[in-house]
């Protein structure tokens, strides 16, 4: 193939890209010195994408990297990280005992249902760490790029991978999750692909690359001089003009018209004629005549060979092209001889094994069969496979290509085909599962193995698959698919389909869609039956408090009432009276806190903690959105314990009953209770699970939320430039909507402008999100914390009067008064210059209440207002005493511009507070780790703002977090701290 070896007339060398070459070696030299870099390289079928991947290679090789290939195929992209498991397994096998030491116990026992190489004596499964279907695979996304790290080390790795555009889902999961949390160290990795044939989600992937990390190179055709040098100096200039006018400059095409004889090199028409591609837009019509006739013109034997070999996949063995060519092992091997003198197939790597030599001749190979015999070959091969005892989705391949309408036995293997993937690529699995219900009958008999599989239960499952998998809108119509098919008056089975499409259409940004359906399933219940209703009612209620709409809330909230309390209203489930039914309690409490009723809110929340607690999982599990509401609502009210142990048995039982298209909502609500409770670390780490779920599911939503929560959680590690980009990013996936999530992007935004000094654009943004404070669609507590930040933001500039209006702003929220902790702090901060010693009374009796709820970062808050308040009125012991307990959270908690800013008061006060103050516990983020490595290696902060494409500034911050984090004072200390952590090897 051009790609890789010399064309019949050419010269063999390589032609036109010269500058192309250059560019990859110095990516590659990039890469050896200690960066990530990614390279694509894009072009039509045949441009030299993959000889240039080998002069890739080449160049990683020069420069000390170890280099590792991997190759999607046109007709096996159905097999979960496929690209990984090609291109790492052989690698892994042969440093088993490096990567074993290297990864953690649960990325080890993840990448073990991956990697068949890794070894057996891995850890047992983690049921609740590990479900079987769901959106969790972000944590194998995670797993991999920790092996990478690992084979990365110690001279660097090359990762090459071809032909991506035909990646399995999972893959392209993979590479979107590696562009955007790029692995540490030393490492390439490059991939090529064809720019037409590209899908969204791959493109998608690859763009969305960290900043300043991507190449992407567009391999463009040869000129008329370059096909010259190309062809060789025995084709003459009108041949060679009529040569390149036919392919376009591309280098296969060239190839494919040189081998033909002289006249099929000769466009019939005008050369845009010739040119102009075929219905599958693979081919320009002259080439794939030439192929075409390269193929015809094979003896019989090569040609069926050539037929039998394009069934099996990229490489094959001898004794498969027999069993699909239905031949003997001798004559498909005489067959493969003459295939391998005309150069139509070659010698894999593998030892014993032939690949085409190119997936173009293994594509027209395959299209000029028989399309019966195709169907005959496939199943020769499945017989063979299954007597080989061959895994599920090997086999799973060949029988949905061959399987007849109604083949039990062949429905069975393809769903546990759809069952094997679900975890690690759910959008797979739910093709293998769609092509199981094709040939499933409506009415199937079963067999002697046993009953056949129930439509319905698969449909329910392939719509929550298509959901996970991130195909909502696939999802919805499957949901919509079973509503059609049950029997009009299966009135629970479809109040649970039509409650699961309703949140499907939510996370789709239709909820107005979902409501009519939810009414208009309603409207069909018939009052006897009202009982089997109640999801519907559910559903209603809480999309209404999403909404914050309380009224309509309340109003759907005593219609369900109504209902559960008729005998067999149908709480009996739940255990028993309407009272103690856990959703309806659930339910009443986001209603009164919501109204502003926080009395009944309180009574509430200890009501539904009881009756969860006494509540099984099972008994959860129907009902497990509402359990969502329950964890955001204990956060909000400041019940954090109950939040935290509420969110981890939610998430417990997504997981285990494949409803983990709601742990979106749950792991951002368990973010936002460990960023209260002062595990900034934690915070951040689950707000990040928060958003790679969220992108996989596909919902803006989810994205959303979860980016707002994450840069309220960064703002307070002192990084507020990335907070203002995470804020930003979250308003742009909110576009506009009227909810309060939607807010929450904003106020991150104007909190991150206030912490850059952008105070008046701050504040501006803040009461926009706030609604002026006029009908605010957000939350009580997020108004009150807006409140508080703002107020001390005026007080710190000494705008006393602007500070008060925003205590009055606290003062006026339901539950505002001298209870809640955020409006005292906030009087304290107005009251600073005029009346210090009330400011410090104030702040004291803050700190109380945050103290009491478990807030650590806005206690610290609370005695940092409160000790520069004692400063004021003179009373210096006490102000040291209130800045050393600040300090200390700050510190603890790894606030680090808050440490920072309590450090510059105790030094006014004549306290001699070092850097070890902020020592934290050691976690560097990826970035922080990044730009410490640089300046172990004696880079400076302009040098290392060049290498990682950020700001100066953006590095004096990362920088100032290091020394803080590691407990040192300047950047020698740094590189010490370093090699010590590494310990003698290093």
């Amino acid at each position: 193939m051009p790609d890789s070896s010399a064309p019949p007339h050419g010269n063999g060398a390589l032609v036109g890209r010269t500058e192309v070459v250059r560019l990859l070696a110095t990516e590659a030299e990039r890469a050896a010195a200690g960066e990530f870099r990614l390279v694509e390289l894009s072009g039509d079928p045949g441009a030299g994408k993959t000889r240039l991947l080998g002069e890739t290679a080449g160049a990683a090789s020069r420069h000390g990297l170890t280099v590792l290939r991997g190759r999607a195929t046109e007709y096996e992209n159905d097999v979960p990280l496929s690209l990984a498991v090609d291109a790492l397994d052989d690698e892994v096998e042969n440093r088993a005992e490096q990567v074993r030491a290297a990864l953690d116990p649960e990325s080890a026992r993840l990448l073990a249902d991956v990697f068949p190489a890794l070894p057996a004596d891995r850890p047992g499964p983690d049921t609740a760490a590990a479900p079987s279907t769901g959106l969790n695979r972000y944590r194998v996304h995670r797993a991999v790029r920790l092996l990478l790290e690992a084979l990365a080390a110690p001279g660097g790795l090359a990762v090459l991978l071809d032909d991506v555009h035909w990646a399995d889902e999972g893959s392209v999961e993979l590479l979107s999750h590696l562009a955007r949390h790029p692995p540490r160290g030393p490492l390439l990795l490059a991939v090529t692909y064809r720019t037409r044939q590209a899908g969204p989600r791959l493109t998608a992937a690859l763009a969305d690359s960290a900043p300043g990390l991507r190449t992407r190179i567009d391999v463009a055709p040869l000129t008329l001089r370059e096909t010259g040098e190309f062809l060789g100096p025995s084709v003459g200039a009108r041949r060679r003009r009529a040569l390149y006018e036919a392919s376009g400059g591309n280098p296969l095409y060239l190839e494919a018209l040189a081998r033909s004889a002289p006249a099929a090199a000769t466009p019939a028409g005008s050369a845009a004629e010739s040119a102009a591609p075929p219905d599958d837009g693979l081919l320009p019509n002259a080439v794939r005549e030439a192929l075409a006739a390269e193929l015809a013109a094979l003896p019989a034997d090569a040609r069926l060979a050539a037929q039998a070999a394009a069934t099996l996949g990229d490489e094959f063995e001898p004794g498969m092209v027999a069993v699909a060519a239905l031949t003997t092992e001798a004559e498909a091997l005489a067959a493969l001889d003459e295939l391998a003198v005309r150069d139509v197939v070659r010698c894999a790597p593998a030892p014993g094994r032939f690949r085409f030599r190119h997936p173009v001749v293994r594509h027209l190979a395959y299209a000029s069969s028989g399309a019966g015999w195709r169907v005959a070959a496939h199943a020769r091969v499945a017989a063979a496979l299954d007597e080989r005892d061959a895994p599920t989705v090997t086999r799973a391949r060949h029988i949905a290509r061959s399987a007849r309408f109604g083949d039990l036995l062949s429905v069975g293997v393809l769903v546990e085909a759809a069952r094997a993937t679900a975890y690690q690529s759910p959008a797979t699995a739910a093709q293998w599962l769609r092509t199981a219900l094709d040939l499933l009958p409506e009415k199937p008999g079963g067999t002697a193995a046993g009953p056949a599989p129930d439509r319905l239960s698969l449909l329910v499952e392939l719509a929550r698959l298509q959901g996970v998998g991130g195909r909502l809108v696939q999802g919805r119509d499957t949901a919509l698919e079973v509503l059609r098919l049950l029997p009009p008056d299966a009135w629970a089975q479809r109040a649970r389909a039509a409650r699961f499409c309703a949140i499907l259409e939510r996370l789709l940004n239709r909820q107005a869609q979902g409501r009519a359906l939810l009414r208009s399933e309603l409207g069909r219940v018939p009052p006897e039956h009202a009982a089997d209703a109640v999801p519907l009612h559910l559903q209603l209620i809480g999309d209404s408090l999403i909404r914050a709409d309380f009224a309509a809330a309340a109003e759907q909230l005593d219609r369900l009432t109504a209902v559960l309390s008729r005998p067999g209203g149908g709480t009996e489930a739940g255990g028993g009276a309407p009272d103690d039914w856990v959703p309806l309690v659930v339910l009443r409490l986001g209603c009164a806190y919501g109204a502003g009723d926080l009395d009944a809110a309180h009574g509430l929340a200890a009501a539904a903690e009881r009756l969860t607690e006494e509540a099984t999982d099972a008994e959860l599990a129907p009902w497990l959105e509402s359990l969502s509401f329950l964890c955001w609502i204990d956060a909000m009210m400041g019940r954090l314990p109950q939040a935290a142990r509420t969110v981890e048995r939610s998430l417990a039982i997504a997981n285990a009953t494949g409803q983990s298209y709601l742990s979106p909502w749950m792991l951002t609500a368990q973010a936002f209770t460990c960023g209260r409770t002062g595990r900034l670390a934690e915070a951040v780490d689950r707000a990040e699970d928060a958003v790679d779920a969220a992108r996989l599911l596909g919902s803006d939503e989810c994205v959303a939320l979860a980016l707002a929560v994450k840069s309220l959680m960064v703002r307070w590690t002192g990084d507020a430039a990335a907070a203002l980009a995470l804020a930003d990013e979250a308003i742009r996936h909110a576009d506009g909507r009227r909810e309060w999530w939607a807010r929450l992007g904003a106020v991150g935004r104007g909190l991150a402008l206030v912490e850059l000094q952008e105070v008046d654009a701050g504040a501006a943004q803040v009461l926009a999100a706030c609604d002026e404070f006029v009908d605010p669609l957000l939350e009580r507590s997020c108004l009150l914390v807006c409140c508080e930040a703002m107020a001390d933001a005026e007080a710190e500039r000494g705008r006393p009067a602007a500070a008060a209006g925003w205590a009055d702003r606290a003062a006026a929220v339901p539950g505002g008064g001298t209870g809640s902790g955020h409006a005292v702090l906030a009087r304290a901060h107005a009251e600073q210059d005029g009346d210090p010693a009330a400011a410090a009374r104030g702040a004291g009796r803050a700190a109380e209440l945050f103290a009491a709820t478990g807030e650590r970062l806005f206690a610290a808050r609370a005695w940092l207002r409160a000790g520069t308040a004692h400063a004021r009125c003179g009373q210096k012991a006490a102000a040291r005493t209130e800045l050393a307990r600040a300090a200390e959270v700050f510190g603890a908690c790894g606030a680090l511009g808050l440490h920072a800013r309590t450090v510059r008061e105790q030094r006014k006060l004549g306290v001699r507070a070092g850097r070890g103050a902020a020592q934290t516990d050691g976690r560097l983020s990826r970035r922080e780790a990044e730009v410490a490595e640089l300046v172990r290696q004696g880079f400076s902060n302009q040098r290392i703002a060049e290498r990682l494409f950020l700001s100066p500034r953006t590095v004096e911050t990362h920088v100032a977090h290091v020394f803080a984090k590691l407990g040192v004072s300047s950047r020698a200390a740094v590189a010490g701290k370093l090699a010590g952590v590494r310990g003698p090897e290093g």
